[in-house]
């Protein structure tokens, strides 16, 4: 594999670690524990580090070391802002051409995410939620708002911290928010589906400013 290969495969999958908050605010990324994870070379790990750096996803620490970025309350309320912004106009532009197939593309990442929190696979369960949220984006049949909305790393707000009784509750209202979703567009009713997608991300920033 070829160094600039190697070092797009850490970016991707560190990345999309970050975004799905597996890997907590705050955490160091060691360049040797990410080398073997990965299986590329430390260089490649750097490179991809420093890429995600100027993305505002990793930042550097006063020693050195880079670490995964500690959102403000600021970003959290701007991710916010901006997620009901791009999402909100995908949902509106996918009623135009929505058919059963895309319904059922929708129904079938909600299943998914049912199943992997019923086994307790959490990190699987916050990647089919990124997938829902990406197909909402991709089902509007534009291709550069989904060129803004990949390349603006909106992290979702879920915050994997274990197993507790509240991480289940949150998995459950997200499962319930996401059918909604999924409904209202069914029925084609924009009002409806806008109104349960605000509800859902207004939820998760709240969790995330609580915290």
């Amino acid at each position: 594999m070829k160094e600039d290969s190697q070092a797009a495969k850490a970016y991707n999958e560190i990345r999309r670690k970050i975004l799905v908050n597996q890997l907590k605010p705050g955490l160091r990324l060691k360049e040797d524990v990410w080398s073997k994870t990965i299986g590329v070379s430390r260089v490649s790990i750097r490179e991809a580090l420093t890429r995600l750096m100027g993305e505002n996803l990793v930042t550097q620490g006063e020693k050195g070391g880079f670490y995964v970025k500690v959102l403000t309350k600021d970003d959290v309320l701007e991710i916010r802002e901006l997620r009901e912004v791009l999402e909100i106009g995908a949902i509106r532009l996918s009623l135009k051409r929505l058919t059963s197939e895309n319904i059922k593309m929708l129904e079938k990442i909600c299943d998914d995410f049912t199943s992997m929190v019923k086994q307790g696979y959490f990190n699987g369960a916050c990647d089919a939620d990124m997938k829902f949220h990406e197909m909402l984006i991709k089902l509007s049949g534009n291709k550069k708002l989904f060129n803004a909305y990949f390349s603006s790393h909106i992290p979702l707000f879920h915050q994997k911290l274990n197993e507790a009784q509240e991480t289940l509750n949150d998995y459950e209202l997200t499962d319930k928010e996401h059918r909604a979703i999924v409904a209202a567009l069914k029925a084609k009713n924009y009002k409806k589906a806008e109104d349960a997608l605000i509800k859902h991300i207004s939820r998760g920033e709240s969790a995330i400013l609580d915290l």
